[in-house]
Parts: structure tokens; C-alpha cells; sequence
């Protein structure tokens, strides 16, 4: 081993590595970092959520199953790297898919399947809690879950003790506390930026809606306690060791930050958290995260208003659709080589053939691709059904196919970026990439600085994903000044390594323009898939 390696495995050695793990739509990703920040190793684990009868879900073992594997892949490559056994860590940091609805009871379990982010079937009671908020409240949030369980009369919303998240659901299980960061919290009741708590007015409005019911709680009596980034979230308790590390070696006893949802660690992961500042998190999903300066001058439906790990509000644009589709046809285009008797990596299917889209005419040759597998809330949709439709003068070329697979992905995106900047004239001076759309060269800068049509830079650390966040909250929380506010702890670390921005190109930013009023007027379409094809 080098003089870097060496020091590398002393700090595992020694216990002083800090451990992010963060919960993704088809990932489970742990992330090791040194209490610099650098990356020392990680582990993954392949999942993916199922559609049982209408509703979008993970099992509870799979949870299980998927951190387990996840730590020990991370546990097999630290030993590859540096010959050494990872015993323990410093801190620890759980991160997952935000939103949702993770309802239990007083002994801890669950009273209906995990219900995820993706679902879009809480339409009566945005329309209800909207207005009676003076909130924009997005059909995936756990409080829009929560009142549409109550509408529908569903039986087990009297026996409800606790309501979290995935993240939250784990953070409890491995430390014993309910306990939450303040930005996961956002996504599932507003919170008042000034107290950095539940928004105890919006609060007050929802316990009184509801009080006729009876149902035997108040809203604060089931919702985790919010903690804002740096403090403390309780330790790893002895069952939770084993549920991550079931060898039995990692002690109990390791502190725990506050779990955070995936913006709050798209926004850490690009040093994104200061006002006018911007992220776009692009992966199975894809979202726009600007931190605003001001209000907005009203409710936006379409437009969640969130906030940082900090506490500072941010204006969220979130479509529920991003790459899967563009991984579908991937994962097509693998079994046709192999079919043709070649069989090559992932890494060189999308290595080879996503930097075709450069190539490609700018408006991606007349084609047009829908990637909505599931419901997309910015468009209006409560269901999806991925489609590709051309005319016969279209140009169907593989780099146009690509170009426009990558267009798709961000149609939902720009919609709800119109609002913020055409609408609202919210400022955004520069877009820093994160996630899975980012790997493999600048094509995937290229296409977002066309779509948003503003520059796109990337932090070294941006392929590392979500879980390289989460432990960066970790070593946060054991930051030796104490007083140091979160911006200027990632100042200190980030800014040095974000790349130079690759800004838009005319053709590009015109030729989205295009693909994006042809992808508008295909709704129709789409809409009609829907129908047809239930």
C-alpha cells in the first residue's frame, strides 16, 4: 500500500471513519468517508419497489435484507482496499427516499405496507389540506397519505402511534429514538423556518379538521421530533448493531446524526445550501432544490416548499420520473448485444451508448419519448405508461433515440422550474449536478444545462452519491468547532473540488425548446395510454 492507503487504513483501523448509508429507489448505498470527507470505500446493495394492489411499496425485509448486504459489501471492499476488518465507525447517518407513509403502532409495527414517495393516490386530500394550510401539499408527502387514510375511512388510522419515513423507520429501529432532520421532516408536514419545529399553526388547523373524528391522537403525538443538522440523534443500540452488521463484530454504543431524506443530501453533497444557490438530485427521480431568498408571492401546487439540513426554506420542483426508463431501454440494448453474442459490462452500455446523445440533431431528430412509469404530479397525472411514438419523417437514429430518452427525463423537471423563474423570477445563477444522470463523461452536464438552460457544474464527489452526503452530516455532527454553521463547514470542503460548469449551448437550449413543446402536445398521448392500457 501507498503513504494515502496507509493512513486510509489506520483510520478505519483506529474507528475514526464516519458511515453514511442511504436508502435510494433501486440502491442501498453505504458510503465510508475519512473526518476529512474523502471517500474511503463503499458498498451497494440492488432493490427495487413492486406495485401491489395499486400502491408502490418495499417489503420490510427487504430493508433488512438490503442494509445487511449493503454493509457487508461495504465491509468486503474496505478489506480489499486496505487488508484491514471494519470493526467500527465514529458516527454513523441514514438517509432515504423522502415522503411517504410509514404508519405504526404502539409496539412498533407496521399497520399497512410501506407506501412510497411514487405513489399518486392522495388527490382528494391535497385538494382539502392545500387550501386549508395556505400549502402547497404534494400528493407524495406523509400528511397527504395520513388525511387520505382518514378520508377513506381505513380502519387501522385509530391504532397509529408513530408516522415516519423509510429513514426515519430505520434511524428508530438501530437507536430506539423517534427522531428525524429537519429536512426529511419537511416533506412530511410543514415546518416553521423561524422555531425549526413542526409548523405549530398548520398544525393546529389539522388537529381541529380532524377532531370530530375521534381518532385518539394529535398530530405532534405521532410525528418524530425534529432535530436541525449537527446535533445528536441517539446511538446504535445492541439489536440495532445486529440488524446492520449481523457478524455480530460492530459494537453498540456509535452515535447516530439525525436521518435525512435524499434532497437534504443532494443539497450537502453539492454545497448547494445557501440562498440562490441550486442542485438538481437526477437519478430514478429527478429534482431542482433552490434555496430561496424570499417567499414566494403565492401557492404553487406544483412547487413544494421544503428545507435545507439547517433549517432554510427551499423550493423544491420534483418529478417522480428520471432515468428508469432510460435504464430499461439500457438494460434492452444489453440483451440485444448479448443476443448477438457479445456480452458486455453495465458500466460499457452506458459508457458507449449514452454519449451518442451529443451527437444527435438538437431537437432529437422529431422523436418523441415519454419516460412516466409512474404519475407524474407536475403534468397532472396519477399514473404513468413509458411510451416512444415518431412520425415517419422523424429521424431514427440511435443518437437521436438517446437524445431524446435524456429530454424526457427532464420535461417534468423544466415545468415546474418554469414556475420559479418565468412566474416567480427566482434567480438561479448555477446548477450543481448529483447522481446517477451525472456518471460517464459531461453528456449528462450537456443535456441538463440545455433543458435548464442555465450552466451545470459537478462536485468531484457527485458520483458518490446520497450516502456520501449522509455521512458528511455524520462528521458534521463531530465537527470540532461546534459553532460552525453548516454552509461554512462545506465551504471548507466542497467548493475546491466543484468542476468548472459546462454552460448551454444555443442549439442544445433550442432544440430542447422544441423536443419540450412536441413532448407538451404527446401528453395527449399519454393520456390515452393511460386509459387503454389499465
Amino acid at each position: 500500500m501507498n503513504q494515502q492507503q496507509d493512513r486510509a487504513a489506520e483510520l478505519v483501523r483506529s474507528g475514526n471513519a464516519v458511515l453514511g448509508i442511504e436508502f435510494g429507489s433501486t440502491r442501498i448505498k453505504a458510503s465510508l468517508i475519512a473526518p476529512d470527507t474523502t471517500p474511503l470505500a463503499a458498498g451497494s446493495y440492488a432493490w427495487e419497489n413492486q406495485l401491489e394492489d395499486g400502491v408502490w411499496t418495499y417489503h420490510l425485509d427487504d430493508v433488512w435484507k438490503g442494509l445487511a448486504d449493503c454493509y457487508a459489501s461495504l465491509v468486503k471492499d474496505v478489506r480489499a482496499r486496505y487488508s484491514v476488518e471494519l470493526a467500527t465507525v465514529a458516527a454513523i447517518g441514514f438517509s432515504g427516499m423522502m415522503h411517504g407513509y410509514v404508519a405504526l403502532d404502539a409496539d412498533g409495527q407496521l399497520l399497512v405496507p410501506f407506501r412510497t414517495w411514487r405513489n399518486n393516490i392522495t388527490g382528494r386530500a391535497c385538494g382539502e389540506l392545500t387550501p386549508l394550510l395556505d400549502f402547497a401539499v404534494p400528493q407524495r408527502w406523509s400528511i397527504a397519505h395520513l388525511y387520505q387514510s382518514i378520508l377513506d375511512e381505513q380502519p387501522h388510522v385509530t391504532q397509529i402511534a408513530h408516522l415516519t419515513t423509510l429513514a426515519g423507520y430505520v434511524h428508530w429501529r438501530l437507536t430506539g429514538e423517534h427522531m428525524m432532520g429537519i429536512g426529511e421532516a419537511s416533506g412530511m408536514f410543514p415546518i416553521d423556518p423561524l422555531s425549526r419545529d413542526w409548523d405549530a399553526g398548520r398544525m393546529a388547523k389539522f388537529d381541529a379538521l380532524i377532531a370530530p373524528r375521534k381518532l385518539g391522537w394529535r398530530l405532534r403525538d405521532i410525528l418524530p421530533t425534529v432535530l436541525p443538522a449537527g446535533r445528536p440523534a441517539g446511538k446504535l443500540t445492541a439489536e440495532g448493531a445486529k440488524l446492520l452488521d449481523p457478524s455480530g463484530r460492530l459494537p453498540a454504543g456509535i452515535p447516530l446524526c439525525p436521518p435525512e431524506g435524499d434532497a437534504g443530501t443532494g443539497m450537502v453533497a453539492t454545497n448547494a445550501v445557501r440562498p440562490r444557490s441550486g442542485n438538481v438530485s437526477a437519478g430514478t427521480s429527478v429534482f431542482a432544490m433552490i434555496v430561496l431568498e424570499k417567499s414566494l408571492s403565492r401557492v404553487h401546487e406544483e412547487i413544494d416548499i421544503v428545507v435545507t439540513p439547517d433549517g432554510k426554506p427551499v423550493a423544491m420542483a420534483h418529478s417522480n420520473n428520471g432515468s428508469s426508463d432510460l435504464d430499461a431501454w439500457i438494460a434492452l440494448f444489453g440483451q440485444v448485444a448479448r443476443a448477438l453474442g457479445v456480452d458486455p459490462s453495465v458500466d460499457d452500455l452506458y459508457g458507449k451508448l449514452l454519449p451518442l446523445a451529443a451527437k444527435a440533431d438538437p431537437d432529437a431528430g422529431g422523436l418523441l419519448a415519454i419516460n412516466y412509469i409512474s404519475g407524474e404530479h407536475l403534468t397532472g397525472f396519477t399514473e404513468g405508461r413509458p411510451l416512444f411514438a415518431r412520425d415517419q419523417s422523424g429521424k431514427f437514429t440511435l443518437e437521436n433515440f438517446m437524445r431524446a430518452m435524456y429530454f424526457a427525463s427532464l420535461c417534468a423537471l423544466r415545468t415546474g422550474l418554469n414556475i420559479l423563474t418565468v412566474e416567480e423570477g427566482v434567480v438561479v445563477e448555477e446548477i450543481r449536478g448529483h447522481g446517477g444522470f451525472f456518471k460517464g463523461g459531461d453528456t449528462g452536464q450537456r443535456m441538463m444545462a440545455a433543458a435548464l438552460n442555465v450552466p451545470v457544474s459537478i462536485p468531484a464527489t457527485a458520483g458518490e452519491g446520497g450516502a456520501w452526503g449522509m455521512a458528511v452530516l455524520a462528521a458534521y455532527m463531530l465537527r470540532a468547532d461546534a459553532g460552525q454553521s453548516l454552509p461554512d463547514y462545506l465551504d471548507g470542503l466542497i467548493n475546491e473540488s466543484i468542476g468548472r460548469p459546462v454552460h448551454p449551448e444555443p442549439r442544445d437550449v433550442a432544440g430542447f425548446a422544441e423536443f419540450f413543446a412536441r413532448h407538451a402536445r404527446g401528453l395527449a398521448i399519454e393520456r390515452e395510454a393511460v386509459k387503454a392500457l389499465s
